[in-house]
């Protein structure tokens, strides 16, 4: 072999080495790049994530007639009843309540405002918020917060002894105080619809 020939060979390697540095930052960069893409792609298809951590999945058609912050509301409900220790019947009785009392709209009025009712002591209700909680259920800061509305909720039913053998309006009224024991029943199939709906994959 030359002289010639091997300085040749010498500077080729040298080139091949000197280029490694750059083609692993090249495929390190194109790496992160396809991670950072097909990562979060993936776990937006995963079958088993729950529609009930997702509110930017929600239909937009909504579910059996309820849709946008309603839907939002019911999945903060069924989150707070499952810390608490609420299994599907417990869910469907907080969306059931919060249907009943508020349509699933958080809002900062009641019925007083809306119609005149009194407390039976004739003292106007000062009921707001999911659950139209009056002010000896806590703060307005506390009965305007979904999830702290609804802990609120979980903790007097979970103080109902034998809630779970009641029909699930009589053990919200029992917890609400409503004047109709029956004025909950008529919510129990959509809130079974939407706690079905949002404890699984996002319907399309």
């Amino acid at each position: 072999m030359s002289t010639t020939r091997t300085r040749r060979t010498r500077k080729s390697r040298r080139r091949t080495r000197s280029a490694w540095p750059a083609i692993l930052i090249l495929g390190t960069l194109t790496l992160t790049v396809l991670l950072a893409v097909l990562v979060p792609l993936a776990a937006s298809r995963d079958p088993l994530a729950l529609c009930v951590d997702e509110p930017a999945s929600f239909p937009a058609s909504g579910i059996a007639g309820w849709k946008g912050d309603q839907l939002e509301n019911a999945a903060t409900i069924m989150r707070t009843a499952t810390v608490q220790g609420f299994d599907h019947d417990g869910q469907v009785i907080g969306v059931m309540a919060a249907m009943g009392e508020s349509t699933l709209h958080n809002i900062g009025y009641g019925d007083w405002e809306t119609s005149g009712v009194e407390n039976p002591d004739g003292s106007r209700t000062t009921s707001i918020g999911l659950f139209q909680q009056q002010e000896w259920w806590g703060s307005v800061e506390t009965r305007m917060d979904p999830a702290s509305a609804a802990a609120l909720f979980y903790e007097r039913l979970g103080r109902l002894t034998g809630w779970q053998d009641m029909t699930p309006s009589h053990a919200i009224h029992d917890v609400q105080i409503n004047t109709d024991s029956e004025h909950y029943a008529r919510f129990e199939d959509d809130a079974t619809t939407i706690v079905d709906a949002l404890s699984g994959p996002c319907p399309a």
